[in-house]
């Protein structure tokens, strides 16, 4: 057995339920008619309700959670890199904390000062005891990754400009080690348009039932036109293939949602 093997736990365990918010934490932003509706952004007060927003506006999010945990351990080696982009308030972070080698690093990077602020607090609350950096980054400008076995782009993906998609694949696939893996989750576009309304449709109506009115869904809607733009799944797979990962699967879809795994 090599040192290696030493640093892998024996059994794997279940990874943490995600922390669920307070009842004041509750996701109310798109409820309030008194202002003009402004492009969104994750800001101080969007940080404050993250955790309720994307828990009842993600289809599944949780056992994405989860799916994503049980596929780290299968590639996260002692003493790489682990990052998450875009890692909002660290949910996934602490999800995959308990299955990987304890000389993993974990870094973060997020464009909202505000999010890394929440997801500070919760890393210590969870007692997440490795080695993590937390930085503000722009990807839309850069992605200085190196030595990473995992690179996460949960929900994150959608909001980078396309103009500058192909420039952060190619960034991340650079800094990535051999093996290494790629999770991507994503909003998508339907193959026909059709289905692309149909999808949308059947998403709203999700939403509706976690709570949402239909002014905040058609507020929300308003404030992510031009800040959230999704690609279709075939172009998704295009772009990372076309940027040299090797293998490339879906592991997760349900109507205009889907999560992507491409290893290097």
């Amino acid at each position: 057995m090599t040192s290696e093997d030493n640093e892998r736990p024996a059994a794997r365990p279940a990874a943490p339920p995600a922390a669920q918010p307070d009842k004041a934490e509750r996701d109310e932003i798109f409820n309030d008619t008194s202002s003009a509706v402004g492009d969104f952004a994750f800001d101080r007060a969007v940080a404050g309700v993250f955790d309720d927003m994307v828990g009842r506006s993600v289809p599944f999010y949780a056992e994405m959670q989860r799916m994503v945990a049980e596929m780290a351990g299968d590639f996260v080696t002692p003493g790489s890199n682990v990052y998450d982009l875009g890692c909002a308030t660290a949910t996934t972070l602490i999800q995959i904390h308990p299955r990987l080698p304890a000389s993993a690093r974990f870094i973060g990077f997020d464009n909202s000062a505000e999010m890394l602020v929440k997801a500070r607090e919760k890393l210590v609350a969870a007692g997440v005891d490795r080695e993590v950096d937390l930085r503000v980054v722009d990807l839309d400008r850069e992605a200085p990754i190196e030595n990473a076995s995992l690179v996460l782009m949960l929900l994150t993906l959608q909001f980078i400009r396309p103009l500058h998609r192909e420039r952060l694949m190619q960034d991340i696939y650079r800094g990535m080690n051999d093996q290494g893996c790629l999770l991507l989750i994503e909003k998508v576009l339907g193959e026909d348009s059709l289905f692309n309304r149909l999808f949308i449709e059947y998403y709203y109506n999700m939403k509706r039932r976690h709570g949402y009115s239909d002014l905040e869904i058609s507020r929300k809607r308003e404030a992510l036109e031009n800040v959230l733009i999704p690609y279709k799944l075939l172009e998704n797979r295009e772009l990372l293939l076309r940027n040299g990962f090797r293998a490339v699967d879906v592991f997760f879809k349900w109507y205009n949602f889907c999560g992507i795994i491409a290893v290097k």
